[in-house]
């Protein structure tokens, strides 16, 4: 009955996400108009390339309402990057004329056609996914490699799993969701052959977890994930992917297998929270958060996750090697970004015990002994003066300092210099340069006006 349920609730969702035939006629239009005018313009050029749709919508596989058109202009092996990147601007500039340049790897054009969010991207047409000379090369041997496998049962299934990867807040491979790509979630689907054998799989996967489609690896990987990528034997398609996002796929294929239910697939944003609410969450929990705010630096969200995330790393691990004892911690950015870690003590005494090494270690311990003898006051030397440290004395077998803290105040730490040397994101670095404000226990409360969504999540956590 279990398994009756389950695929009585996959086919309602594969009803609702799958685009009806007004939404695929109005894509095939909006993409044959485009590739006539992009062909248009390498002829008129006499240019020696040509044009392939690719992603989602090229292979029947994309989400009803999804708005996303990818187009290539392929080009010469032979050509040199940078004409490659003039000639690309230049017909991507001249089909979107309202568009705009972004950059990856390298330049492409980017805008809107019919309602549509076009993406025109040049490439260069290599032989195959693992002779790459940039890294979007490989796209168009990732779409002939499905095409030749998809039926519309399979992507049926495929758009399916994309919904619950969206339900659950894990779909998307860019660097602030670190989650699967819909290349990733394609290839799992056609190793399963349908999404509940799928979840099933999934719900006992003990990473690291192993694909290989096409038996070719010509490398090992260190990811809790491993998807060889059919194309290019080298390359994990799932290297992206956190092992807390995996971990979050197995729990709710779990609950999926125990109670299907259509929420599992609906995306859940909670409603922002209000000051009083934080402040009566901290009042519960006993504990001072404390947070670093600036002015997030104007970078796409591939540069700026990974620095918030390798800055959040630094001032909390900072605060755990000193002492302070962090429980938790977040960040979050906007027009402004901050760096929160929520700590068992605010504040701590004014010693702190340094352990040396066994006194039968002789070398160490001499070294350790002399390097702090002379901090302290000579026993029975009648000074009644506190030391600047107590000790070296032996405790069990090694010799023990209780030692000046440095910082005792963990806002004072973080106001001070040494936030610098904790091994923040470089453009993080700078931005804290300019300026920065450090708020302490209910103060944290104001940053509801611009985080109140990420602080309702923070105080309501789910996997």
């Amino acid at each position: 009955m279990a398994a009756d349920e389950q695929r009585r609730v996959i086919e309602r969702v594969r009803e609702r996400v799958t685009p009806d035939a007004e939404e695929r006629e109005a894509m095939r239009a909006a993409v044959a108009e485009l590739t006539a005018r992009i062909e248009a313009e390498i002829d008129a050029r006499g240019i020696d390339a040509d044009v392939v749709q690719v992603g989602s919508t090229a292979r029947g596989t994309w989400l009803a309402g999804d708005r996303d058109i990818d187009l290539f202009v392929r080009f010469p092996a032979d050509l040199n990057r940078e004409t490659l990147e003039r000639y690309g601007l230049d017909i991507g500039n001249a089909v979107l004329p309202d568009g705009h340049e972004e950059y990856a790897e390298h330049p492409y054009v980017t805008g809107a056609f019919d309602g549509f969010d076009v993406d025109l991207v040049p490439c260069y047409d290599v032989g195959d996914g693992s002779a790459l000379q940039s890294a979007v090369d490989r796209t168009p041997h990732h779409n002939a490699y499905l095409l030749e496998r998809i039926d519309d049962d399979l992507a049926g299934e495929m758009r399916v799993f994309k919904q619950f990867l969206k339900g659950i807040g894990v779909y998307g491979s860019n660097l602030r969701t670190e989650g699967f790509s819909g290349y990733l979630s394609e290839l799992l689907v056609l190793e399963h052959g349908d999404v509940a054998t799928l979840l099933s799989a999934a719900a006992d996967w003990h990473p690291p977890v192993v694909f290989d489609p096409e038996d070719h690896a010509a490398r090992s990987h260190d990811d809790p994930l491993v998807m060889v990528d059919p194309t290019d034997p080298a390359r994990n398609v799932a290297a992206v992917c956190s092992a807390e996002n995996v971990a979050r796929l197995q729990h709710y294929a779990r609950k999926f297998l125990a109670e299907p239910r259509e929420d599992l697939f609906e995306s859940r944003t909670p409603d922002p929270i209000d000051p009083d609410a934080v402040r009566a969450h901290l009042d519960r929990r006993g504990t001072t958060p404390v947070a670093v705010v600036f002015d997030a630096p104007d970078l796409v969200d591939d540069q700026l996750y990974p620095q918030l995330r390798k800055s959040l790393s630094g001032v909390r691990d900072e605060l755990d090697r000193r002492g302070f004892e962090p429980i938790r911690a977040m960040y979050a950015a906007d027009e402004r970004a901050v760096l929160l870690v929520e700590l068992s003590h605010l504040t701590l005494p004014s010693i702190e015990r340094h352990d040396g090494p066994p006194v039968h270690v002789r070398h160490h311990a001499e070294g350790f002994y002399e390097a702090y003898a002379h901090e302290g006051s000579d026993p029975g030397d009648g000074n009644d003066t506190p030391p600047e440290s107590y000790g070296p004395f032996v405790d069990g077998d090694r010799y023990v300092v209780e030692r000046d803290r440095e910082y005792t105040d963990a806002a004072a730490l973080l106001r001070s210099p040494e936030l610098f040397s904790v091994g923040l994101g470089a453009q993080i670095e700078t931005a804290l340069s300019a300026d920065y404000d450090v708020l302490v226990g209910d103060e944290v409360a104001t940053l509801c006006e611009d985080f109140g969504a990420e602080l309702a999540s923070y105080f309501d956590p789910r996997p």
